[in-house]
């Protein structure tokens, strides 16, 4: 149930019809992994706090430095040169001290995933490289946990939410941008909040608008286009995978 600094706190989200207290709970329950606390993932953490993600791990290995500060808010000139994730759960326990933030200071690889999702209801792809993503995604359908996708570059990203057995995987699309031609502060954060609105549709028992879509946004035109996607029988990851 929600105490009564809760329900102010969420007043905003309860007053909107089909949301409500019922859906506010589920948040409350829920617990949600966050991989990787860069420009993607500093903008969903604290997005995933303030609209009370009741669990939150954060995964991380890197530390702040001068460069990050054009897009990762979390962060600032007093914090460079320390951890991302403990940085993250002070100022994010800041934000909404009701809720439980657990960091990891590890870099995510095929003998820690298992572990790192135990308990996890979804995880949020923050993170900039194909192979530690594909990491996530095998375990992920291994575990028939929701994993949304999300990858950024110069003003554009996209977005996808796999769902094991029921869309294609990652191993399906590898949907790699390009990498190197660097970031406009405010993309990932675009992308960020998308990541997390369909977040909280899968949490709250609604279905996610992308599942079996990629979204593309192209700010040099501020332009959003969808494309159906789907399941590669042939696929060595995610054929052989079944609905939970």
């Amino acid at each position: 149930m929600l105490d009564q600094d809760e329900k102010i706190r969420y007043d905003r989200q309860l007053l909107i019809p089909e949301f409500g207290e019922e859906s506010q709970e589920k948040l409350k329950m829920s617990r949600v992994l966050v991989a990787g606390v860069g420009g993607l993932g500093s903008n969903s953490a604290m997005m995933l706090t303030a609209v009370g993600i009741g669990h939150i791990d954060l995964v991380d290995y890197d530390k702040v430095n001068l460069s990050n500060l054009n897009r990762q808010l979390l962060y600032c000139e007093n914090d460079i040169g320390k951890e991302k994730v403990f940085i993250a759960k002070d100022k994010l326990s800041g934000l909404n001290s009701s809720i439980t933030i657990t960091p990891h200071s590890v870099k995510i690889n095929e003998d820690n995933i298992i572990d790192l999702l135990e308990n996890v209801q979804i995880v949020i792809d923050g993170l900039d490289n194909a192979a530690t993503r594909l990491i996530i995604n095998a375990a992920c359908i291994k575990k028939k946990i929701p994993y949304i996708y999300g990858g950024v570059s110069r003003l554009r990203g996209m977005v996808t939410t796999i769902i094991p057995g029921l869309t294609p995987c990652l191993s399906c699309l590898n949907p790699e941008g390009a990498s190197g031609l660097g970031v406009l502060g405010p993309a990932p954060a675009i992308i960020a909040n998308i990541q997390v609105i369909e977040a909280i549709k899968l949490l709250t028992g609604h279905r996610p608008s992308l599942a079996g879509r990629l979204l593309l946004f192209n700010g040099d035109n501020m332009k959003f286009h969808f494309y159906d996607i789907e399941r590669n029988v042939d696929c060595s990851i995610c054929s052989s995978s079944t609905p939970a």
